[in-house]
């Protein structure tokens, strides 16, 4: 199935930008190193060739005039999903560049920052890069080769959402939800087995249990304020 094929490229990309965004908040803290950068370089450059892939597939069929109504909702819904995965990258790339450009590796001008974050960052590169065993390669440029080429891949993703924007013409605001807001939060989530699904499956008892603590929060300090008066009134008296 078409639809099949365009959610599975889609997903891949949505999994290797979030892997990516990941990875640039690292940027800058004590757990950056010469290895964050490269596998920030390789995860981003993983997200641009499924960019394109993503964008040549979902062109194609919304071009296609003989696709049925529905199949065409249901692309122009993975559209927008799209069109909003690659703004996302698009501000993630920029705030690798600022971070990148401020805290310079190999010519350092500014402490890193004490983020609180530990350890290294292999484990999320493998996973958007499919490979378990990451090997880098050797150099010392990175802050000057790698960095230039980022403010230029930056531009050809803005490029490119501009084309995506003029060559389909796929009003974001049209598109209805498959879901209502939080449909899928309370469909996870199971009245019997979890305190949550407890919560949300007993909407009345908790409003009329959240009324009767406000009320007794509300009598506690009343009482309080009355007593603090009172001492008040008592130590200007005897004073």
């Amino acid at each position: 199935m078409v639809k099949d094929e365009c959610k599975t490229l889609l997903d891949a990309l949505n999994k290797v930008s979030a892997c990516y965004r990941h990875l640039v908040i690292c940027a800058g803290g004590t757990s950056d190193s010469q290895d964050l950068r490269e596998e920030l370089k390789q995860t981003r450059h993983k997200a641009q060739v499924l960019a394109i892939a993503n964008r040549n597939k979902l062109t194609t069929i919304l071009k296609d005039k003989t696709i049925s109504k529905d199949e065409r909702v249901e692309i122009e819904r993975l559209w927008v999903v799209f069109s909003t995965c690659m703004d996302i990258l698009e501000i993630d790339m920029r705030r690798a560049l600022e971070l990148g450009q401020e805290f310079p590796l190999n010519i350092p001008t500014k402490h890193l920052i004490q983020t609180g974050m530990v350890g290294g960052t292999s484990v999320v590169a493998a996973r958007a890069m499919s490979v378990q065993n990451m090997k880098y390669e050797e150099g010392n440029d990175i802050d000057i080769l790698d960095l230039n080429d980022l403010e230029q891949e930056i531009n050809e993703v803005g490029e490119m959402i501009y084309e995506m924007e003029m060559k389909v013409n796929v009003l974001q605001w049209t598109v209805e939800a498959k879901q209502d807001v939080g449909a899928a939060l309370k469909s996870t989530a199971s009245a019997d087995a979890s305190p949550l699904g407890i919560l949300s499956g007993n909407g009345g008892d908790n409003k009329k249990l959240w009324d009767t603590s406000k009320i007794f929060a509300g009598a506690m300090f009343s009482a309080v304020l009355i007593i603090v008066i009172a001492l008040a009134v008592c130590i200007v008296k005897f004073a």
